[in-house]
């Protein structure tokens, strides 16, 4: 297998690796994959979305649960069976592990296990990348190289992650759930775990250094989740610094700085960072590239190489791209496609859909309002409100709304942001509108069934025109 010259080798077995090596095996290619673990999904599978959505998804049956008197049905004896959520979990992962593998020998794809290294440019039209399983080399040579070795959880400089100080691998462990948590940033992974353990009935405070929580999104939707998180009890502090954590007895107590010089302490039994993703590209072998980084993430040009000829990087390494494991899946396709001869197009960053999925959900894509008109844009603007949504109240989720932002001459979608119900499917269908760039005239006379969730994006749209007939 050592002599065979593959006409692929992708480095890391996470989505955007796995998808790659699929797709270009489906196109004929030759493909080998390397992967430093026993066990292929890389952090989304094990350590991050899917784990994560498992959760939220038992926290959601536990609040429908509590009320579900409302629902008239009568529950008797509740309780949460904390291990048995992270068995549930653990099952999710297991049965998709499984998958993979059969995915693996489905498309005749050589999997090699170990630590994989660049060993510098081709030579004769071959790059050669050495493998280290345990103190056993080998070495896989290939044509073409595609590096998607993912990223890690950032912890705060002088931290080091343990049973009390935590990032997002620890928690998805811990044996109870705690009285107290202390979040530390308000991106996806931050308000998504503050969702979840608020659920479970833990007293959760963020703490975030910017002005508002999820900052990435649309300022309409940040006040939104602000407001709804101050309602279901969380407590949230922005344009907060952390000064130092300090352990205590009965967990850690967190030094902050306000936006307004005031010093405040709190203590929790536990402390959550989710301050952000660092890419994996230390100890890879790219010293013996010409690779270019920027701030450790490895620059690439809209078909994803690197100044590497026949080097290609997908995935949580690029810079330039959201860390996500849609965006790194789609350049794994685009590759695989590109290399193949097959039709391919590059990502688009205004054509990522982002999603989080706290309570409420959060589903968004193109240009906020104020990116629009930082751009100078000349934009219309609509707001439709989940309560004039008859499935809505169905669901007793009442609570958000779909923002349109749209171009005032030509009626093109720039943008959409919901928060509320199902937001996070809701959103596809924003995607598929602003990829074939269909204007709002034309999305108002786009049937949906009735009743469902989607008919608030009918709303949404014709409520740009200020005609939406529901509210």
């Amino acid at each position: 297998m050592a002599e065979t010259v593959f006409d692929l080798v992708i480095v890391g077995g996470g989505p955007a690796g796995y998808t790659c090596a699929i797709r270009a095996a489906q196109y004929g290619q030759k493909v080998a994959l390397i992967e430093k673990t026993d066990k292929l999904g890389g952090t989304c599978l094990h350590w991050g979305c899917i784990p994560t959505k498992s959760m939220l998804f038992s926290a959601e049956l536990w609040d429908h649960l509590k009320h579900a008197d409302r629902y008239g049905i009568e529950v008797a004896d509740q309780k949460v069976n904390w291990s048995g959520v992270l068995a549930r979990k653990d099952d999710v992962i297991t049965k998709h592990t499984k998958g993979l593998e059969f995915l693996m020998k489905k498309n005749k794809i050589a999997t090699f296990e170990g630590y994989g290294r660049l060993t510098g440019p081709a030579k004769e039209g071959v790059h050669a990348i050495d493998v280290n399983q345990n103190g056993k080399k080998e070495q896989v040579r290939a044509k073409k190289v595609v590096i998607a070795t993912g990223s890690d959880a950032r912890m705060l400089p002088g931290y080091t992650p343990d049973a009390t100080i935590m990032t997002n691998m620890e928690i998805l462990t811990i044996e109870s759930i705690p009285k107290s948590m202390i979040v530390i940033g308000s991106g996806a992974v931050g308000v998504e775990f503050a969702s979840v353990f608020k659920s479970f009935g833990t007293d959760v405070t963020i703490i975030e250094a910017l002005p508002r929580i999820v900052s990435a999104e649309d300022a309409d939707v940040s006040k939104e989740l602000l407001r709804l998180y101050k309602k279901r009890g969380i407590n949230v502090h922005v344009s907060a610094k952390v000064d130092t954590i300090e352990k205590t007895a009965e967990g850690a107590t967190v030094h902050f700085t306000k936006s307004d010089g005031k010093s405040e302490v709190l203590s929790a039994e536990k402390v959550l960072v989710a301050v952000g993703r660092a890419p994996r590209t230390t100890d890879i072998g790219l010293e013996t590239t010409n690779i270019k980084l920027d701030r450790g993430f490895i620059m690439t040009n809209e078909w994803m190489e690197t100044t590497e000829p026949g080097v290609y990087a997908i995935g949580d390494v690029v810079g330039g791209l959201p860390q996500l494991a849609h965006v790194g899946a789609m350049a794994g396709l685009v590759v695989a496609a590109k290399l193949s001869g097959k039709y391919a197009r590059p990502v688009r960053r205004d054509r990522i859909p982002g999603c989080t999925y706290c309570d409420p959900q959060i589903g968004s894509v193109g240009l906020t309002e104020a990116q629009a008109k930082e751009k100078g844009l000349e934009v219309k603007v609509g707001k439709f409100p989940f309560v004039g949504n008859s499935k809505a109240t169905i669901l007793d989720a009442h609570d958000g709304f779909v923002k349109v932002v749209a171009d005032a001459k030509y009626g093109e979608v720039l943008g959409v942001h919901i928060i509320g119900p199902n937001a996070t499917e809701l959103i596809a269908e924003s995607v598929t509108a602003m990829e074939l760039e269909a204007t709002i005239e034309e999305l108002m006379f786009t049937i949906h069934a009735h009743p469902t969730l989607a008919e608030s994006m009918l709303d949404g749209f014709a409520s740009v025109e200020g005609m939406a007939v529901n509210v």
